[in-house]
Order: C-alpha cells, then sequence, then structure tokens
C-alpha cells in the first residue's frame, strides 16, 4: 500500500503548525533547516509566527524572526504576530517582533488598540520600544 505525497505533506504541515502551537522549537528549527516555509499558513492564514505568538512561546517567536518570518503577515481575520503577543501579554514575544520591526499602529485592531483594550496597557511602553 502507497501513500499519496499530498496527504504526507499535510499531516507535514499539521505538525509544523502543532509545533509552532506547543512552542516545540527545536523540532520546528529542525524542519526548517530542512526547508519547510517560514511563512507556512493554515486554513484560517495563521501562520508559524502568529501561533508561535498567541500561544506565548517567546522562543519559537524569536526563531522564526531569526529565520526571516514576516512579521506583519495576517490571518483572514485581519490579527498580526504582534497583536497575537499584546494580547497574550507576553512581554518577551512583544520585545522581539518590536525589535524587528513590527508595526504596532498596524492592522485593525492595532497592538496599540489590543493593549489598552484589554489591559495590557503596561505593554505600550514596549511598543515604542522601550526594554
Amino acid at each position: 500500500m502507497t501513500t499519496d505525497p499530498a496527504d504526507d505533506a499535510v499531516e507535514l504541515a499539521h505538525r509544523l503548525f502543532d509545533f509552532a502551537r506547543d512552542g516545540e522549537t527545536a523540532h520546528l528549527a529542525a524542519y526548517l533547516d530542512a526547508g519547510a516555509p517560514v511563512d507556512l499558513r493554515d486554513a484560517k492564514g495563521d501562520t508559524l509566527l502568529i501561533l508561535a505568538a498567541y500561544h506565548e512561546h517567546a522562543d519559537t517567536v524569536a526563531l522564526l524572526i531569526g529565520r526571516g518570518a514576516d512579521v506583519e503577515a495576517q490571518n483572514d481575520r485581519g490579527q498580526r504576530p504582534l497583536t497575537c503577543a499584546v494580547f497574550k501579554q507576553d512581554a518577551d514575544a512583544v520585545r522581539a517582533l518590536v525589535a524587528a520591526g513590527a508595526d504596532p499602529d498596524a492592522g485593525t485592531p492595532s497592538a496599540r488598540a489590543t493593549a489598552r483594550m484589554f489591559g495590557g496597557e503596561a505593554l505600550l511602553p514596549l511598543l515604542d520600544g522601550d526594554a
């Protein structure tokens, strides 16, 4: 019995998304080193970076940024990695994304607006690059 290469590709993509969600940084790095696309998107438009930021995995966020992930990518709901990190109030991920050039005023809602809406005012200085 042979397996369908398309099924194998879908299974691999799901595994990569799970690595980003679960903060499995070393496993994700190995696949990126082997050629997996850093800006892979799921059916909702979430990138690996969006998932890592939303699930509070600053080490994985840093890895993906280092590998050239698009810090301004947005999903089908207009959410961006920085907005996700702010929503989750993950200061380390916010710092990494801002340092990589993520725009705190991009998107609807923006990361800055998200901080104000969801009690993340303490992150506002980080959005201006103040560590």
